[in-house]
């Protein structure tokens, strides 16, 4: 028998409950983007390169500062796992959890991607997402989330006791090799947590267990981000597909992912707050 401890509740336990909850970071705390500079640069948007990501297969690119990119589906419903690097400092990349505190579960439009610390700065803006009608479904479920972190080949390897080797992070990494010439060991300590690119998940309401659902991707719907410094991004197509039924295997009905750059008029540059990586310390 599994020993597992169960405590009798005190007997004050429905007052410590009923403790009203407090928003760690209020809407409002964060400075709220220039939009009417943003419509400016997205008026100048012109196509310049677009990378195309095979099924369960990943591709690196490249995003100057103050460009666009798109991640969008071509063929059919497919979820994609996003990294971030600053381009000139590879140490520098995208925070999930701390993006997560500072916004919510699921991102859209208006929410930024931060980066590390001791960085701690905007590294792209959403500019538009063609699924922000969605919202939150009955389930709990939503799309674009950073609660998730990545199918990878070591949980595979722990619950089922098989190698699969074209989870994100598998691919994740070979690309990130490819880019940098590091070796597939090195990439595993670069390679991070994800945004969740058009997968729609959630926590169930009676165990509070992260779930995936089919993502309600269609071919043309596309996330668009406004890059605030020079970017290293890095795309998976999941081996799940839409996620609708498991992912970490060659099953699911997988599709490629598109990812479009666009250059602006470079005369809008000195209009944008560009961020900078935080001032903070050490005493």
């Amino acid at each position: 028998m599994t020993f597992k401890p169960q405590h009798q509740a005190p007997t004050d336990a429905a007052e410590r409950r009923a403790i009203k909850p407090v928003v760690v970071y209020p809407n409002g705390t964060l400075p709220e983007p220039d939009f009417a500079t943003l419509a400016e640069f997205k008026a100048s948007m012109k196509k310049v390169n677009e990378v195309i990501v095979p099924p369960r297969d990943a591709r690196t690119f490249h995003v100057p500062k103050g460009y666009f990119f798109r991640i969008v589906s071509v063929d059919g419903p497919q979820v994609g796992d996003l990294n971030l690097w600053n381009a000139n400092d590879l140490k520098e990349r995208f925070f999930s959890g701390k993006t997560r505190a500072l916004h919510r579960t699921h991102l859209t439009t208006g929410d930024r991607l931060w980066s590390n610390m001791p960085y701690l700065r905007s590294m792209a803006l959403i500019s538009e997402d063609t699924l922000d009608w969605y919202g939150f479904d009955e389930d709990g479920g939503s799309v674009h989330d950073v609660i998730g972190t990545r199918c990878d080949p070591f949980t595979n390897r722990l619950l089922s006791g098989n190698d699969y080797h074209h989870c994100c992070h598998s691919n994740l990494c070979r690309a990130f090799r490819d880019e940098t010439g590091m070796s597939m060991q090195e990439a595993d300590h670069y390679v991070h947590d994800v945004l969740n690119v058009f997968m729609c998940t959630g926590f169930t309401k009676d165990t509070h267990q992260y779930f995936m659902k089919a993502s309600p991707v269609r071919p043309g719907d596309y996330l668009e981000m406004f890059a605030e410094i020079d970017l290293l991004g890095n795309l998976s197509t999941c081996p799940g597909g839409d996620c609708s039924t498991g992912h970490s295997s060659d099953e699911a009905a997988c599709y490629p992912l598109k990812v479009e750059i666009y250059e602006t008029d470079p005369a809008l540059q000195d209009k944008w707050d560009w961020p900078a990586p935080s001032a903070y310390q050490h005493p």
